[in-house]
């Protein structure tokens, strides 16, 4: 594959990238370029984590990527993710690569790494120490967004080292690429603006998207990328979030009552699921309706189901009834896994013990 269809290809992943030139001159000169995704453990995997990630890794490793997905224990530990209990968080880490698995993500290709092998290492902490001795506090606590957290609730001591430790990181595994969601962002852009400073070379960012919840999108004076992280799916918001281990009448009951205006693209998370999952995984999407409204009709693109439904030709109803149905189709290799994998069933029904306590 050409550089430039590599490029392309990586595209179809980048909401945003941060720069495309930079980035073709080190497919040109790589064959397969490092690129680093770093993930919090910290409880159930959503669809945004697990389906549309596996999506993203396959086709950037389609690309030639080199993955390392890294298992950010500790960092979930200075940041309190199951009362600051490490044991715990390494677990969900656990349970988080087997829902990779589950949902199709090409693991073979992908080098795991978890924080608890790293941190012994004195040169890492020396990494970490020189990226905070040449940022702000002020600027640290911008880049809180990145925790999950706005800047008001960077509270504790803490979580000041998570974005100097997932900074210092980028640089640990001499990573061209860091790949992650547009809510990271201000940490990659750190990390290329501390790089030179430090002797390291400038990680390209390539940011996917995120996917919206299925509530009704809360007023907000926010523009841009904080809207978009406003706006996404989170499993503090259990009722407006599919999870990968959620039934099948489950996520019927939260598509019937999820946000989807007639006629409206904005915002519109029953779209967007279309768009970055199920045209992702399928040819053809197929809406039943009785006779009375039209009969049954297929979609081969996303395009084609947009105008249709931007003209009025589809209702809303009918779109959520579809999208339910072929997203279940998507999670049911996923509860079948966890149903007869014995390990992949402890680790689920451990993380599941923690959420409840």
């Amino acid at each position: 594959m050409k550089p430039e269809e590599r490029l392309k290809l990586i595209k179809e992943v980048g909401e945003e990238i941060i720069d495309e030139a930079e980035l073709l001159e080190v497919l040109k000169k790589k064959e397969h370029p490092i690129a680093y995704d770093g993930f919090e453990p910290s409880g159930k995997a959503h669809i945004a984590q697990g389906l549309l990630r596996a999506i993203n890794v396959n086709k950037m490793i389609k690309a030639g990527v080199k993955f390392k997905m890294y298992a950010a224990d500790w960092h979930g530990w200075t940041n309190l993710k199951f009362g600051g209990d490490l044991e715990k968080i390494q677990i969900a880490g656990d349970y988080l690569i087997e829902v990779w698995k589950a949902c199709g993500m090409d693991t073979d290709k992908v080098e795991f790494i978890r924080a608890m092998d790293v941190v012994d290492s004195q040169e890492y902490w020396k990494k970490v120490m020189r990226v905070a001795q040449v940022t702000t506090v002020n600027r640290i606590i911008r880049c809180g967004q990145i925790m999950g957290r706005k800047e008001s609730e960077v509270q504790q001591a803490s979580q000041i080292f998570y974005p100097c430790m997932q900074c210092a990181d980028i640089f640990e595994f001499d990573c061209d690429i860091t790949q992650l969601g547009m809510d990271q962002r201000k940490v990659n852009m750190l990390a290329r603006e501390v790089a030179p400073k430090l002797g390291y070379k400038k990680p390209i960012v390539v940011s996917h998207h995120m996917l919206l919840g299925l509530g009704t999108p809360p007023a907000t004076e926010l523009t841009g990328i904080e809207r978009a992280i406003e706006l996404k799916m989170s499993k503090s918001k259990p009722d407006t979030c599919i999870f990968m281990d959620d039934s099948a009448e489950e996520v019927n009951r939260k598509f019937k009552k999820a946000y989807c205006p007639e006629k409206e693209i904005k915002d519109n998370p029953i779209l967007e699921y279309c768009k970055y999952i199920i045209f992702e995984k399928i040819s053809t999407l197929a809406i039943e309706r009785p006779e009375k409204f039209g009969g049954d009709v297929e979609f081969s693109s996303y395009a084609d189901l947009e105008e249709a439904f931007v003209s009025g030709k589809i209702h809303p109803a009918d779109l959520k009834l579809a999208t339910a149905k072929y997203i279940n189709l998507l999670l049911d290799p996923v509860r079948e896994y966890f149903i007869q994998n014995p390990r992949a069933k402890k680790l689920k029904e451990k993380v599941e013990s923690f959420m409840e306590k």
